[in-house]
């Protein structure tokens, strides 16, 4: 029996950490939280003290009972969760969980190393009681929020939507910075560019100043005034500073910077990223040495890093690049206001393993992200790039010319990790001050300003962070919620609101102004921080959103805009009845529409550049054939099952038909004709029997007397049932899924197919039918034609 036991969240973790521990360690994974609150209400005792009713989480007793059956005779417990608040709480659920007699020390673990994780278990701390309350509140706070205010969304716009106390200001900030774009009017504006050469060597140089103050040029006409004065004139170099530059490297990467770093080199989403860095952190099985935890720990607000991984980047520098490459001194760097700085900044746990040392021994994704945070971390050690840059004012009259160039003397940290534009810009070729040189050419050129860029994945986890708003381990479920909830469209990576992220926004901001301020949910953060650090009361900084949340939610049931009935004001005249402003946006099961409060006229909208609503008109219904029952034109039209052909006579006539495809089909689908054997006439009324399609695609036959009479039965195959003594046929029936091909005699006959039977012997085994093969949709070179009985190869027909 192991002497020792210690629980992790993770398996890849267990594993890593089992290599190293040896045999004196049993290591086990909780896989994740196992205690969490209920999905089924809201899980917390708002009148006592804000109590939670936490339960086991679905598929995790299983968990709990191996778990004390390792604990069962061991005294002493290890429970090394991430080193985080989540990590307390799963920490803190366990000991609960395992129960009271076994002693328990947490293990912080930073690193997946065998002397990190050594040091780990030979200096344990206790469990953190404020760390466990500061998670708690965070999750009672998110799920007061979610489940009080998302049903009201439900109720008001659409089943499943959620709100978040994270997740809403976040759209907020995306939906805001989209009305600015809306509301921004481009300004015109020129430059001036004249070209030169020197010593036959071209260079170029901008107006920058007219008579002392900064040049601004605003429309064509001041433009060509300017060039017609210049225009054959000498040019005097008045100005010529040449100054030495340096640029200092980045921090190695915290959270934020990671997710924004991968986005914006790697495009990788900052979920994706989160996911791989995990990996990396929990150990991968790299081939040649087994399971390796290759980076720190990912989930971080500190730019510190400790002295021997300082020492071990300088020696790989000195040994690999020479000793100009390292500082004086090893480079020290700030964290921002407010960090918590409870672990060091990303690095990996090794500088000797190398990228180059890994190439194809990693998948792609993970090797791509390593390499990042190796060479981000190890340029952070090295010396600064100097780079000479050189600034020549070129005068005439009032007019002064910049022109500028710089060269790179020595690139430093540039050589290991470059970012932004190229530092090396224009070389300027030899000028003296006081000489004349005359235009070759000169440019006029127009340009707009531009409007405020929409977020991108990075750009929004910035913004996040400046503003305090959540923790940037959190960002990256953030964005995929907004995602998921189709509450933003990130074609090419931009995050742009969709009609639904516009409503939600509009009907919290107005119903929930306190919860949906930034500054009160940066306040929030600070609060949780606060709660870490012993210096707040949970029931205090619960309170402070309850109690506003409170006031609002009560008055929100009755204000709150309906848009499945009443609508938001779009702003736009009615194109029917004429009354001003009088188009309400509303949702219906096919999406968001317009809708005069006047008249109830509806039609379908697109947004123009300034966000109002262009009315769409809607196209003129397709005529395809006479009604059989009336004599009407047949149209096509829409429902949420897609098309249909229907009467004009509606609701007189309600003959209606499936269409194949969708609009422009030739003619109706054409329904299968029955077995010669079948009746004709309903059993239960005398009327004709007529061939249907359903919802989910499977034809059927029903009475021609509906919905007088009801009678309907699944399509008959004309196929018998092969099960021994059943003599049901082979129907056709529905699913949530789809169709699919079972029994008529079905409880008794479970007999099912995944293809349609075709009336046509196996020549193998004889059995009556052979089945269409479902693969032939992925895969066209498959069979197809196959046999249903068991163990027969069938025919194998393409």
């Amino acid at each position: 029996m192991s002497k020792s036991l210690l629980i992790v969240e993770s398996p890849a973790k267990a594993k890593t950490i089992g290599k190293y521990l040896g045999p004196d360690f049993e290591v086990r994974a909780s896989v994740g939280h196992v205690i969490d609150l209920p999905k089924s209400n809201l899980g917390v005792d708002i009148q006592n003290g804000f109590t939670p009713e936490y339960v086991v989480i679905d598929g995790k007793q299983k968990v709990i009972s191996d778990l004390k059956k390792a604990a069962k005779g061991k005294e002493t417990i290890y429970l090394g969760p991430d080193p985080d608040r989540e990590g307390e709480a799963i920490a803190w659920h366990i000991a609960q969980a395992l129960g009271r007699n076994h002693h328990y020390k947490r293990v912080l673990l930073h690193e997946l190393t065998p002397k990190a994780i050594r040091e780990a278990i030979d200096h344990p701390v206790s469990i953190s009681r404020t760390r466990f309350e500061s998670q708690q509140t965070r999750r009672i706070l998110d799920r007061l929020m979610g489940y009080l205010i998302s049903p009201l969304l439900w109720d008001k716009l659409k089943r499943g939507l959620s709100a978040g106390r994270v997740q809403s200001v976040a759209l907020r900030l995306i939906v805001e910075r989209e009305r600015a774009i809306f509301a921004f009017v481009p300004e015109e504006y020129w430059s001036l560019t004249c070209d030169f050469l020197s010593e036959g060597r071209p260079f170029s140089a901008q107006l920058s100043k007219i008579g002392g103050q900064k040049a601004a040029l605003k429309n064509e006409e001041e433009t060509l005034a300017v060039v017609r004065e210049v225009t054959g004139r000498d040019f005097t170099v008045s100005e010529l500073v040449t100054r030495e530059r340096r640029r200092f490297p980045l921090a190695p990467f915290t959270t934020s910077t990671l997710q924004q770093a991968a986005f914006n080199r790697l495009r990788l989403a900052s979920r994706q990223a989160m996911r791989v860095a995990q990996e990396l952190y929990e150990g991968l099985d790299v081939d040649g040495e087994g399971q390796v935890g290759l980076i720190t720990y990912m989930r971080t607000d500190s730019v510190r890093v400790n002295d021997q991984a300082v020492r071990e980047a300088a020696d790989h520098l000195r040994e690999h690049y020479g000793p100009d490459y390292v500082p004086p001194s090893p480079n020290q760097y700030q964290n921002k206001k407010g960090a918590q700085d409870a672990h060091e900044a990303v690095r990996p746990t090794s500088v000797a393993r190398t990228p180059a040392q890994l190439k194809g021994r990693l998948p792609a994704q993970q090797w791509q992200l390593y390499d990042l945070i190796w060479r981000r971390f190890v340029a952070s050690q090295m010396s600064p790039a100097v780079l000479d840059q050189t600034t020549a004012d070129l005068s005439v009259g009032p007019y002064v010319f910049r022109a500028t160039g710089s060269v790179i003397k020595f690139k430093g940290f540039l050589s290991l990790y470059e970012f932004g534009k190229d530092e090396a810009k224009e070389i300027l070729p030899p000028l003296k001050k006081g000489c004349p040189y005359r235009p070759e050419k000169i440019n006029p050129r127009q340009h707009f300003t531009q409007p405020p860029p929409r977020f991108t994945e990075a750009t929004l986890v910035k913004e996040l962070e400046d503003k305090g708003i959540g923790r940037p381990s959190t960002y990256a479920a953030i964005i995929s919620t907004l995602k998921d909830k189709e509450y933003v469209d990130a074609a090419k990576g931009v995050l742009k609101p969709t009609e639904m992220g516009f409503a939600v926004t509009d009907l919290l901001v107005k119903n929930f102004p306190d919860i949906m301020d930034v500054d009160f949910t940066a306040g929030l953060e600070e609060n949780l921080d606060e709660i870490e650090e012993g210096r707040a009361e949970h029931l205090d900084v619960l309170s402070r959103l309850y109690n506003p949340l409170a006031k609002d939610l009560e008055s929100a049931r009755a204000a709150m805009a309906n848009l499945k009935r009443d609508g938001l004001p779009a702003g736009v005249d009615c194109p029917t009845c004429g009354a001003a402003r009088s188009l309400n946006l509303r949702y219906g099961r096919n999406g968001f529409y317009l809708a005069c409060a006047e008249c109830g006229a509806t039609c379908d909208f697109e947004r123009d550049e300034q966000g109002v609503p262009r009315l769409l008109a809607p196209p003129p219904p397709e005529e395809m054939g006479q009604c059989e029952k009336c004599g009407r034109p047949m149209v096509v039209k829409k429902s949420r099952y897609g098309h249909f052909l229907a009467c004009t006579g509606y609701p007189e006539c309600r003959n209606a038909k499936p269409l194949a495809g969708g609009p422009g089909q030739a003619e109706a689908e054409t329904p299968p004709a029955l077995p010669e054997d079948y009746p004709r006439t309903c059993e239960k009324c005398g009327r004709p029997l007529t061939v249907k399609k359903n919802r989910q695609g499977s034809w059927f036959v029903s009475c021609s007397g509906y919905p007088q009479c009801k009678n309907a039965k699944p399509f008959p195959s004309g196929i018998a049932c092969p099960e021994e003594g059943c003599g049901g046929q082979i129907v056709q029936k529905p699913s949530r899924r789809g169709t699919f091909y079972g029994c008529s005699n079905y409880p008794k006959c479970r007999f099912i197919l995944k293809g349609q039977p075709v009336a046509q012997p196996c020549p193998v085994c004889g059995r009556p039918f052979l089945v269409e093969n479902p693969a032939l949709a992925r895969d066209p070179s498959a069979p197809r034609l196959l046999c249903s009985a068991k163990g027969c190869p069938g025919p194998g027909d393409k």
